[in-house]
C-alpha cells in the first residue's frame, strides 16, 4: 500500500510539473508571436539605420523559438516577453538616427556643391593659363582635375541615394566627395573652408 501511494505521489508531481509546463506553452508561444509582429513592423527603417540593434533582437527572438523547440516554455516566455518594447526601441533609435543623418546631410548638401563649384573654377582658370603655378606640375594637375570628376559623380550618387531615402549610403557617399574635394583643393593650393576641415 505504501509502495503504491508512493508511486502515486511521484504519478501526482508529474502531472503537475507536465501541466505547468503546458500551462507555460500558450504564454510564451503567444510572447514570441508579439514579439516577431513588433519586430517586422518596425524592421525595414530599422535595417536602414540601425541594423546592428536589429540583430539583437532577431537573435533574441531566435532564443526564445530554440527553447520553446526544446519545450522549455518557462525559458521561451522569460527570453521573449521583454522583445516586443525592444522592438520599440528599434523604432525610436532608427527615428533618432535618421534625425542625425538627416542634419548631417543638410551640412553636406550646403558646402560640399560650394567646394566642388571653386573647384571647377580653379581648374577653368589653369586650364586657361599658359603657365601652372610653381608648386603644380601637369601631372599634378591632371589628377585634381580626374580628383575634381570622381568627386562630382560621387556627389550625385550620393544625392541620389538622398532621394531615395538610404540616408546612411548617401552620408558615407558624402564623406568619400568631402574627402576628395579637400585632397583637390589642397593640390591646388586652394583655401580649404573651414566646415570641410572637421
Amino acid at each position: 500500500m505504501k509502495k503504491l501511494l508512493s508511486r502515486g505521489g511521484v504519478l501526482v508531481v508529474l502531472l503537475l510539473l507536465v501541466a505547468g509546463c503546458a500551462s507555460d506553452q500558450k504564454p510564451a508561444e503567444q510572447a514570441i508571436k508579439l514579439a516577431e509582429d513588433a519586430l517586422s513592423a518596425v524592421k525595414a527603417e530599422a535595417m536602414k539605420y540601425v541594423p546592428d540593434q536589429v540583430k539583437a533582437v532577431e537573435d533574441a527572438i531566435k532564443a526564445a523559438k530554440d527553447s520553446f523547440a526544446k519545450k522549455d516554455y518557462k525559458a521561451a516566455l522569460s527570453a521573449a516577453k521583454d522583445l516586443p518594447a525592444k522592438a520599440k526601441e528599434l523604432a525610436a533609435a532608427a527615428a533618432a538616427k535618421k534625425g542625425e543623418l538627416t542634419k548631417a546631410w543638410g551640412e553636406m548638401s550646403a558646402g560640399l556643391p560650394k567646394m566642388l563649384d571653386a573647384i571647377k573654377s580653379r581648374v577653368d582658370i589653369l586650364s586657361k593659363s599658359k603657365k601652372l603655378p610653381a608648386n603644380l606640375d601637369k601631372v599634378k594637375f591632371d589628377g585634381a582635375k580626374a580628383g575634381y570628376e570622381e568627386a562630382t559623380k560621387v556627389w550625385t550618387d550620393a544625392t541620389s541615394a538622398f532621394g531615395a531615402g538610404n540616408l546612411a549610403d548617401a552620408m558615407a557617399k558624402a564623406k568619400v566627395v568631402k574627402d576628395k574635394a579637400v585632397e583637390v583643393m589642397t593640390t591646388l593650393g586652394m583655401q580649404i573652408p573651414e566646415a570641410a576641415k572637421s
